[in-house]
């Protein structure tokens, strides 16, 4: 095995065993250490987004299914299915289908971000939401993303990123690399796990240079790209080249 693709693996081992311990309290989590943030971010990328009634789409690393819901219900009718690795993530996220009564609507799959077991051309939209800077190559899961939605079609991101603002940049720095792990450690009883996620952003892009490997390396049309409270976070959606069949 080839030293990138051994990096790949012990990264994807990683992550899953992360993701695997802290299922449980993986909601509860966002909802304190994003101040609720993550929910407005997430309304605001649907918002963009402009899901129509019958869209089909595929929420990657979907974990305990709250994108993908959001977007069966904006849908109405078209079919969603949320991936995800994490069998332990995927079981909080099939009660929540159930109790949505999304079940004939809404599907959550075990399966691999790096290899989507989906034709090509199959969704109106392909999401993914706060796990691309987790997965093992980002350019290959957007690059699949492209791949099994339609021409025309979108890729979203809603993803952390870096402040623009020097100062703001410092004092978010000292919250996710110093509090934010000891409020797992309390919260969740999770301190390496929590300290670990932190460590996932420092070498991920930052919201402009991540716009220009989907423009430039995955070769989407970007269309939009939003910044969200000082840059902590930012949406990026690309499309598909080409038109739609009712285009």
């Amino acid at each position: 095995m080839k030293k990138r693709e051994m990096q790949h693996e012990t990264k994807k081992e990683f992550v899953h065993d992360v993701f695997q311990s802290i299922a449980h309290k993986y909601d509860r989590m966002n909802s304190v250490l994003s101040f609720r943030r993550h929910k407005v971010w997430r309304a605001k990328t649907m918002e963009k987004m402009n899901v129509q009634p019958g869209d089909t789409a595929l929420d990657v690393c979907c974990g305990t299914g709250d994108w993908a819901i959001a977007l069966a219900k904006a849908s109405r009718t078209g079919e969603v299915i949320g991936l995800d690795f994490s069998e332990n993530m995927l079981a909080v996220g099939v009660t929540k289908v159930e109790t949505e009564g999304l079940e004939q609507q809404l599907q959550l799959i075990h399966g691999d971000a790096m290899h989507l077991p989906f034709p090509d051309n199959s969704f109106d939209h392909a999401t993914i939401g706060f796990a691309l800077r987790n997965v093992p190559d980002l350019r290959q899961v957007l690059s699949e993303m492209k791949r099994v939605v339609k021409p025309g079609g979108q890729v979203v991101s809603l993803e952390l990123s870096k402040p623009t603002v020097t100062l703001f940049r410092s004092l978010y720095y000292f919250y996710f690399q110093r509090v934010l792990p000891l409020i797992g450690k309390v919260v969740a009883k999770r301190y390496e796990q929590y300290r670990w996620l932190p460590e996932s952003l420092l070498d991920f892009p930052d919201y402009r240079q991540l716009a220009d490997i989907m423009k430039d390396e995955v070769d989407l049309e970007i269309v939009d790209v939003t910044p969200l409270t000082g840059g902590i976070a930012a949406i990026h959606i690309g499309r598909k080249k080409g038109q739609t069949c009712s285009e």
